[in-house]
């Protein structure tokens, strides 16, 4: 026993050696959570207080239960298999395959992942003559889940007008296709589960009686259903012993509800709230920073993270004048630390929007740094990518057969299998590209005009227009637009603009007659290079790009978190509401607490993003770390000139000498345009809305304006006849 509870801080073993009682665990980051679970779960066998088939263990991976399994094979002399440790779709799938006639599902019944499931629903539209462009198939999946995930069945949904009541028989004729072919989706398996144990009282007493313990990992992760799944289980008297870190509640977009962890609290009278702070893994700085910023939550549970490593290293902050110089930073950094003997596997590039990645690889390819793209595609291996650059193959190229095959039926045009196999076989015959081919008539034709048309329309353009107008035309935006999760995929769409743009500043312009062929072709090798080349392998030693959400759960010796400005992060769409900022903040939370012994935080004062130039003020994380634990890299920013909100402040751009001009064209873009003695990308300041930078201005004289970005205050367009605007 003793060498089982060697090395525990206090903390630790008092959850560790709780009496069978219902605990919260709150499990700061590094704290050893994962080591608290494994030696609790083994405590509890080796003492007695109950067999291994007594226990359950839920998880929110599989790696999770697998490392969990490892650990507690190594700690206790018996044999782990059999018992109930997984995730709650594993487990859900277990209890469903032993009593599958009571869950009313074949003995062989099989799980849809989510590619299975988007397919069976556009196959149910088809099959129903339903306009997918009014039900997209993935909003219709996601509405399902979600009605499943709130555990609601067909029936129990509040449909309000004629476009809900639609989709609810959807879900009703979804359900009835589903129970026909014997298949069950993921969120399927827990309703199914959780209605088993519900409505049949001896299969619910079973696993009531024989579950004395329930151990959860990752609480605050838990949805709606889940936690009432795991209340059912509880109500036989079973002992709840739930960890999870409210603070790092960062999954609200996917249903999780971060006020289970009050709920349990209170409903289960929580006497043990015991709280692990003690932290592993970061250096002392790192912890101030993340505690001074998450505590600017209201609603939280609490606590404090510490650590006896010693303070470390100050956080290194650097403003840039654009994100390509931000880019660039970071590289000299990358290259530094790797000449001081870090590995770059030990580094982690995080940033919070997927569209940030473009720039940030160009500078990484182009210096010859491999990374990989973790939990991720590289930018110009995303789906929607590819899709747009294969239009523009076909524009440079019409005879390209492999980008014809991959968009002749995207946006879907009604073109089938048996339409291109017809084609392939004509094209064959003749010797021609299917292109050729396809102008022989028929649905094809329609799209070979299309590209016919594309050609034309682009005649004459610069590069960036051209791409702007295949997105158009081509019926990408319009495809993504109508998908519920389509803004992603709409952001990178606008980030190849960007991209078409800047590849044209730095490798030259379009020629005297306007013809944009040649850059065309530069471009498409240039996306293909930087998609092909510099894949690390498994083994290789590769920096780590991620967003913050993929960052979850892992550590690096250094991390640099990029782009920290408002509307960027904190998120644009979250700043208005009080719960979408606390996850923000919780976002944050996580991405700093992810470095072990530095930290690296950056902005720009003007970023292309979307296709669009933005003027952005620093991030109002900035205000909430202590000023003792930054080391600016860049001279220290202006601070408040009076100003309501003191806040951060732009000084003129400093670039330091490595840096090379910025490209023509963020230049023309950032222009400055004079409006009664303003400019675009001025700083200034107001008596009530504190900093701010001008982001556009128009008219002169007494109708002169400007619009003002004021941060956490918002745009606003000021008339300067009224408005005692400042410069800051």
């Amino acid at each position: 026993m003793s060498n089982l509870l060697r090395g525990l801080n206090p903390p630790q073993l008092a959850a560790v050696t709780l009496p069978p009682q219902h605990a919260l665990i709150l499990a700061g980051a590094g704290s050893g959570k994962t080591r608290v679970l494994t030696t609790r779960l083994a405590w509890l066998i080796q003492t007695g207080q109950v067999g291994p088939h007594g226990i359950l263990a839920v998880t929110f991976t599989n790696k999770a239960a697998r490392e969990m399994l490892t650990r507690l094979s190594a700690m206790l002399p018996i044999s782990t298999r059999g018992m109930w440790i997984g995730t709650f779709h594993g487990l859900c799938n277990r209890m469903l395959r032993a009593h599958h006639r009571d869950a009313g599902l074949p003995q062989l019944f099989q799980i849809l992942d989510s590619a299975d499931q988007l397919a069976a629903v556009k196959r149910l539209l088809k099959g129903l003559n339903v306009d997918d462009e009014k039900f997209p198939p993935r909003d219709i999946a996601s509405f399902i889940n979600g009605q499943k995930e709130a555990g609601l069945r067909p029936d129990a949904v509040e449909a309000w007008d004629e476009y809900t009541r639609r989709r609810v028989e959807l879900y009703r004729e979804y359900e009835a296709q589903c129970q026909r072919e014997g298949v069950v989706d993921f969120a399927e398996l827990l309703l199914r589960s959780y209605e088993l144990l519900a409505r049949n009282e001896p299969i619910r007493l079973h696993y009531q009686n024989r579950f004395r313990h329930i151990l959860v990992d990752e609480f605050q992760d838990t949805n709606v259903l889940q936690y009432r799944w795991l209340k059912l289980l509880a109500a036989g008297g079973a002992c709840l012993f739930c960890v999870g870190d409210d603070d790092q509640s960062i999954y609200a977009f996917r249903g999780a509800e971060v006020g289970n962890m009050r709920d349990f609290e209170r409903e289960f009278r929580v006497d043990n709230v015991i709280r692990l702070e003690q932290n592993y893994r970061s250096q002392g700085n790192i912890l101030d920073a993340a505690n001074a910023i998450i505590k600017h939550n209201a609603a939280r549970l609490g606590k404090n993270l510490w650590t006896d490593a010693g303070s470390g290293e100050p956080i290194r902050v650097y403003e840039a004048f654009n994100d390509i110089e931000e880019a660039r930073w970071i590289v000299e950094e990358i290259k530094s630390l790797a000449a001081e003997g870090m590995a770059r596997r030990e580094m982690a590039l995080l940033y919070r929007a997927n569209a940030q990645s473009r720039v940030l690889e160009h500078a990484l390819f182009s210096a010859g740094l491999p990374y990989r793209v973790y939990g991720g595609l590289r930018f110009f291996e995303r789906q929607e990518v590819k899709h747009a650059l294969a239009y523009l193959r076909l524009i440079a190229n019409a005879d390209d057969d492999g980008a014809f095959l991959r968009v002749v039926n995207f946006p879907a045009r009604g073109i089938g299998a048996r339409t291109i196999e017809q084609l392939q076989d004509a094209a064959k015959a003749e010797k021609v590209s299917l292109h050729s081919a396809a102008r022989s008539g028929g649905k094809a034709a329609v799209f070979a005009a299309l590209i016919d048309k594309l050609k034309a329309a682009c005649e004459g353009l610069t590069l960036s227009e051209t791409v702007e107008q295949v997105l158009e035309i081509s019926g990408l935006r319009a495809h993504y637009r109508t998908e519920k999760e389509g803004q992603d995929r709409l952001a990178n769409l606008d980030e190849l603009v960007s991209a078409a743009e800047n590849f044209v500043a730095e490798e030259g312009n379009v020629d005297a007659e306007g013809e944009v062929s040649g850059d065309l072709a530069a471009f498409l090798s240039h996306a293909s290079l930087e998609a092909g080349e510099h894949q690390a392998g498994e083994g290789d030693d590769a920096l780590q790009l991620m967003t913050v959400h993929s960052a979850k759960g892992l550590e690096f010796d250094a991390v640099f978190i990029s782009g920290l400005e408002e509307g960027l992060f904190p998120h644009e769409n979250s700043v208005r509401e009080e719960k979408g900022l606390e996850e923000e903040r919780r976002l944050m939370y996580v991405a700093v607490t992810r470095a072990r012994k530095r930290l690296y935080i950056s902005h720009a004062q003007t970023r292309m993003l979307h296709g669009q130039t933005r003027y952005n003020l620093p991030s109002r994380f900035f205000d909430e770390i202590p000023e003792g634990l930054l080391k600016w890299l860049t001279p220290k920013l202006a601070r408040g000139h009076g100003a309501a909100s003191p806040g951060l402040a732009y000084g003129a751009p400093r670039r330091p000498a490595w840096a090379e001009p910025a490209p023509a064209a963020v230049m023309r873009r950032t222009a400055e345009k004079e409006t009664g003695g303003f400019r675009i990308g001025q700083n200034v300041a107001h008596a009530k809305f504190g900093q701010g930078v001008i982001v556009n201005a128009e008219g002169s004289g007494s109708d002169a304006r400007v619009q003002v970005n004021f941060g956490r205050e918002g745009v606003k367009w000021l008339a300067l006849s009224v408005a005692k605007l400042t410069p800051a």
